[in-house]
């Protein structure tokens, strides 16, 4: 099995923990090929503090402003070369374990995405438990459309399933949620085998990242969902997706209160499914 891993780290203005996040990487018990910093229009001396580790497989990829982190990590799977991309974001660590372990994982449930659970950590610096609660060892496409039991931190995807995939979503809606929208594609391929214990610690802290400014749940799915549909229609997807995906949402539409959601809900039903 091929065991190159291409390290993704989008970034933006992020010195004061982009250097721990990098040094998780290096320290791995199974060493990277490459830790791609991706850029999005820094203006804080970020690229200096990634030079300095004067490490050839810690690389700086310049980019303007998007505003939104999907761009970034777009341009990193474009430039890899490993056979697997692991996502890691500025604000995260790993332990030293993480990719042995998945990588392990990967070879033995015959999943070509792998991810894990992730401790918790507060504002000020402190852990409360962890971040998912009982994540099934094997996240199917019908998790998926329940929870969105992936941390992005964690994953660790074949790179050859990108191409079908076409990458993370980058309309300014999906901001926040492109993630969850590029995990249901890629579950369309390959079932997620998921280490139930904390691979990594995950920075909970809502006022310094997008989610400060996220919808609500139910806005949040309708626009995962409609985003699906409408990448699964030009895709070749087999139909099966598309009904369960339009079964969930008609699920979403009727436990959904008020009239501005079920609007955004009700264009998603598209044909009458059986139940």
């Amino acid at each position: 099995m091929a065991v190159t891993v291409s390290v993704v780290i989008p970034t933006w203005n992020s010195r004061a923990t982009l250097r721990i996040a990098v040094q998780s990487a290096l320290a791995q018990t199974i060493p990277p090929l490459e830790i791609l910093v991706c850029d999005d229009g820094s203006t804080d001396g970020s690229e200096e503090v990634v030079r300095a580790f004067g490490d050839p497989r810690v690389r700086w990829i310049p980019g303007s402003r998007g505003g939104r982190p999907a761009i970034p990590r777009n341009r990193g799977i474009e430039v890899s070369r490993g056979f697997w991309i692991a996502f890691l974001d500025h604000d995260d660590e790993w332990v030293p374990e993480k990719l042995e372990k998945q990588l392990s994982l990967a070879a033995t449930s015959g999943c070509r995405a792998v991810s894990s659970n992730a401790w918790r950590r507060l504002p000020g610096g402190g852990v409360e438990g962890t971040l998912l609660c009982n994540p099934p060892p094997r996240i199917t496409f019908a998790d998926l459309l329940d929870v969105n039991y992936i941390v992005s931190s964690s994953a660790v995807v074949e790179k050859s399933l990108f191409h079908r995939a076409t990458g993370f979503p980058e309309a300014m809606e999906m901001t926040g949620i492109d993630d969850y929208a590029l995990w249901l594609r890629l579950a369309t391929m390959t079932d997620f085998a998921c280490l139930p214990v904390p691979l990594l610690w995950y920075n909970d802290n809502p006022r310094v990242t997008l989610r400060r400014v996220d919808p609500e749940l139910a806005v949040q799915r309708a626009r995962v969902f409609s985003d699906f549909l409408s990448w699964s229609e030009g895709g070749g997807i087999h139909d099966v997706f598309q009904r369960k995906v339009r079964r969930r949402a008609a699920r979403d539409e009727r436990s959904a209160r008020g009239g501005f959601v079920w609007r955004l809900l009700k264009h998603l039903r598209g044909p009458q499914e059986p139940q």
